[in-house]
């Protein structure tokens, strides 16, 4: 039963959100992990333990609790966004050690453009959404899109080359990802606008 106030309705607690901002933690997994990855795909080093490791427990784990901890928030973007994205580097991960393990067999070049196309589109609809929110996601959107689509076409063409411009479009995506996320750290800290989002 609800304590009552004078008019006979029931009195309510408001509490203040005292949480974290989980942003920059899932834009900085992201974000690393992306240049990671696509240090490989411009072609610096092979693809190895190392970018797998990052992308289950820091771009795959990370992003997908600082997800949960949107949810928590009422974010629905943030939500949505890196607990997608989270399961989309565990994915991409799986995708990957899966047939080593001999469960599966490796896709071909159109299954793995067909599955870098729709987290294209994905991506694309997230997009329209960050016209709502500051200019530096809207870039980290963008970019992510037109990484989806360059890898999507690398994939379907066996393209090196296309997969070297998406390897340094990738390594800009991230760039702009880890500014966003520790921007909004910065700016925090000393309580003013230290990075322009």
């Amino acid at each position: 039963m609800s304590a009552a106030n004078v008019s006979g309705e029931p009195s309510r607690t408001i509490v203040a959100d005292t949480t974290a901002n989980p942003a920059p933690l899932g834009l900085s997994a992201f974000g690393l992990t992306t240049i990671l990855l696509n240090f490989h795909n411009a072609g610096f080093y092979p693809l190895d333990a190392m970018i797998l490791a990052m992308g289950v427990f820091y771009g795959g784990l990370a992003q997908v609790l600082a997800g949960v901890m949107e949810w928590r928030k009422g974010n629905t973007f943030g939500t949505t966004a890196f607990t997608s994205y989270g399961l989309f580097w565990l994915s991409l991960a799986g995708i990957l050690i899966v047939p080593d393990l001999g469960i599966g067999t490796a896709p071909g070049p159109a299954a793995m453009a067909t599955y870098l196309a729709i987290w294209g589109l994905f991506t694309a609809v997230l997009f329209i959404a960050t016209f709502k929110l500051t200019r530096s996601l809207q870039v980290v959107f963008l970019t992510l899109t037109i990484l989806f689509g360059l890898l999507a076409l690398a994939n379907g063409t066996e393209s090196e080359m296309v997969l070297m411009i998406a390897g340094y479009e990738g390594i800009l995506c991230g760039a702009v990802a880890v500014y966003t996320g520790l921007g909004q750290v910065l700016n925090e800290i000393y309580g003013r606008t230290v990075c322009p989002l």
